[in-house]
């Protein structure tokens, strides 16, 4: 799953650990994420929507498309 966080965390011009601080997580997991070694559970993924005042499915884009399910 591919996501926007690093271009969002840039333009608020915060460093991985001061997002870390605001979300309540370390900053290896904030790297973890950004490098798409990590997909962040339901309550992160909502925190980070909020905090970056985005809705959730524009953070994190997947591959998946519904014709999948044909």
């Amino acid at each position: 799953m591919r996501n926007i966080v690093r271009e969002l965390r840039e333009q608020k011009g915060w460093s991985q650990g001061e997002l870390a601080r605001r979300l309540g997580v370390s900053r290896q997991t904030i790297n973890a994420v950004e490098t798409d070694k990590y997909d962040p559970s339901l309550p992160l993924a909502l925190r980070m929507a909020l905090l970056f005042d985005v809705p959730v499915p524009s953070l994190f884009m997947d591959d998946w498309k519904p014709e999948q399910l044909k």
